[in-house]
This record gives structure tokens, sequence and C-alpha cells, in this order.
């Protein structure tokens, strides 16, 4: 007698009524973890090219995490097979993020922290490809896009796998040279493909999610920094200018830009909703997430030195300045993606952030901070006033539309 096997059920497709679920944030908090080794390697190395291989980390941790964004919308992750996959892949992020402070420099004894961060990596990869295709199990040219995909995963995970191996100067630059390949093959192999995005709702919000964890992170950096001291006024205006600095890029962000550009996703189709979704989310939100990140390795910078009364020093004010000037830009880039204009002011303030980097680093930490915090809420000011008609406008359709 033989039995017969029960064919393998197909994952459940997404909708356009799907939402986030509790399973994806909790997918999440492993990259809240990550974002915050980041910034202490950032701190921890001190040094410019320190800050490129942290952005470097970063973006391996982004693209990673966009990957899964993609499948998280085409189908219900929180459900069987998805579930388990998407647990082991919380697995291998977590143990990528414990060997991000080994990532560049591997320290006596144990495992080499560069090779494994890079296999975690891998496995992760693997892993998005694996469930992707069992999620597209009944459609063909969705599959045949994941398979395209590989073509672009493969070389760009093999410069990363031989970069770990090699170690020294090299892995810097063939750990970029393979992210900027991965990143490159899939943008040309993606743009006019067969992915499926159904719902509008679900992408947008998780976006909006991965924009608030980085700027959680952010709030742990005043922490970490403030920690080291006694708590005194010093310490206590760090941490007043340095959440006045988060609360400023939230506000630029989310008060407007993000609802608007919310209800300009939902009415694409097709195609257009795709070049969209790659574009303005998949790689221009990468640049808001790393200017927060950046931002935040400056603040843990402030209020590590807060007692100091002079020379800040060009490497903090580059990343406090700097940060908030690279999150102003992504979010003008964002928009005009969105919009197909430009936010002027943004790009007005990202020219005075960049001018003020080298006037900043001769200055006291705080006195940089609270420079940053000065500029950034003035631009607030100035976008509040001069569009109050329209962010009327867009906020009360915005609530309309949730009732």
């Amino acid at each position: 007698m033989h039995l017969r096997r029960r064919p393998l059920r197909a994952a459940r497709v997404s909708d356009e009524s799907h939402r986030v679920t509790t399973f994806e944030l909790f997918f999440d908090l492993v990259f809240v973890f990550a974002f915050t080794q980041v910034t202490g390697f950032m701190a921890h190395e001190h040094s410019f090219l320190g800050v490129l291989q942290g952005m470097i980390i970063l973006s391996l941790l982004w693209w990673s995490w966009v990957a899964f964004s993609w499948l998280g919308n085409q189908t219900h992750v929180d459900e069987g097979i998805m579930r388990l996959g998407l647990a082991v892949v919380m697995v291998a992020m977590f143990i990528a993020a414990l060997a991000i402070p080994e990532a560049f420099h591997d320290l006596e004894g144990g495992l080499s922290g560069p090779l494994v961060l890079a296999l975690a990596y891998f496995v992760v990869r693997v892993m998005h490809l694996l469930l992707y295709l069992y999620a597209a199990m009944d459609d063909k040219p969705l599959q045949r896009q994941v398979l395209t995909l590989s073509v672009a995963m493969l070389p760009g995970s093999a410069l990363i796998l031989v970069g770990a191996l090699i170690g020294g100067t090299a892995q810097t630059w063939l750990w970029a040279a393979g992210l900027a390949l991965d990143i490159t093959l899939t943008y040309l192999t993606s743009t006019g493909g067969n992915w499926r995005l159904p719902s509008a709702a679900h992408w947008t919000e998780r976006h909006g999610l991965v924009v608030i964890l980085a700027l959680g992170e952010s709030i742990v950096a005043i922490g970490v920094g403030a920690s080291r001291e006694p708590v005194s006024i010093p310490i206590l205006l760090g941490a007043v200018f340095g959440i006045a600095l988060s609360v400023c890029l939230w506000w630029l962000h989310f008060d407007v830009t993000a609802i608007a550009a919310e209800h300009r996703f939902a009415a694409l189709r097709g195609s257009e909703r795709i070049s969209a979704a790659v574009d303005a989310y998949s790689y221009l939100h990468l640049p808001l997430v790393a200017g927060i990140i950046l931002s935040a390795f400056g603040v843990e910078d402030v209020l590590a030195h807060v007692y100091a009364t002079e020379d800040f020093g060009l490497l903090g004010s580059f990343a406090l300045f700097g940060g908030a000037a690279l999150f102003l830009l992504g979010s003008s880039a964002f928009w005009r993606r969105m919009a197909g204009s430009w936010k002027k002011l943004r790009l007005v303030g990202t020219a005075g952030l960049l001018l003020l980097i080298p006037v900043a680093a001769p200055l006291a930490p705080l006195a940089a901070l609270a420079l940053a915090s000065v500029m950034a809420a003035a631009l607030v000011g100035a976008e509040s006033v001069l569009d109050a008609g329209a962010r009327g406008r867009i906020r009360e359709q915005h609530a309309d539309g949730e009732h």
C-alpha cells in the first residue's frame, strides 16, 4: 500500500487589503539591534574609513531588509512555511548583527568576524530567493523574475565572501564593489520586470516603519552617549538638542511628505506602481535611513565629549551635519520621484548643513549639536509657514480617508 504524498500547499497571495503583520514588526526588531551595532561600530572606529565601512554594513542590512519587504507584500509571511523561513532569516540576521563589531577587524580567538557576517548575509539572501520561489509557485512569470534576481545576487555575494576571506584594505573595496554590483544588477533586472505589489498600504506603511525604527535607534544613541557620564546640565542639554533633531527629522518626513506620497502611490497601478516602488522606496529610502544613522553617530559623539569647550572635530561635524544633509537630500529626491518636483527648501537646507561642517568643527560639541538642531527646527518652521495651505489640505484628506 502506497501513501500518496500531499501536494505542497501554495503560500497565500496578498491583496489590496493586506496590512503589516505583527510578525513583520517582530522580524524588524532584529534590524533595530543591527542599526545600533552600526552606530556603535562607527563610534568605536572613529575615523572617516570607519564611517565608510559603517555605511557599507548599513547598506548590506538595508538590502537584506528591502528584499523581504517585497516578499511580505506578495504573500502572508506570518503563515506556515513562510513564518518558519523568516524565523530562520531572523536568526541569520541576528548572527550578522552580532558580528558587526568585528566586520573589518577580527578579534583574536573565536571565529572570523568578517566571514561570519558574510556567510550570514549569504544565507539571508539565499533564503529570500527560496521563499520567493515558493511564494510564486502558481505564478510562472514571477518565478522567472525571481530566478533573474539570482543573477544579480550571486556575483555580488561572492565578492563579499571573497572580501571576508582576504581581509585588510581589499575587504572594504570588495564589499563595496559586491554591494554596488548587486544593487546595480537588481535595478537593471527589476525595471520593467514581472514583480507583484498587490497592497499599496502595506508597502508604504512598512517603509514608514523602518524609518521610525532608524529614528528610534537615534534616540538610543542619545541614551548611550548620555549614560557614560553622570547626569548634569550639559548632559540634559545634549539630550534636549538630540531629541529635538530627531523630532525635526520625523516631522520633515511624516508630517506631510510620507502621507502625500502614500496617496500618490496608492493611485498607481501595474508597471507604474512597480517602478515607483523600486525607485522611491527600495532605493531612495536608503539615504533617509543612512542619514539618520550617520547623524545618530554624530549625536553620540557629542554626548561622549559633552564637557569639551572646543574642537568638536571634522569627523563628528561631518557625521552630525552631513547625516542630516543626506536625509534632506534623500527626502527631496524621494518627493521628486513621487510628485515630479523637488523640495527646494530642503535642497537649500542640505547646502546649508554641508557648508556648516567646517564651521562647526572647531566649536564645542554641545554648541555644534545646538546649531544642527536650530537649523533643522528653522527648516521645519519655514516649510510649515510657506506650505501651510497644502499641508492643511493633505492632512485633512488623509484624516477623511482614515474615517
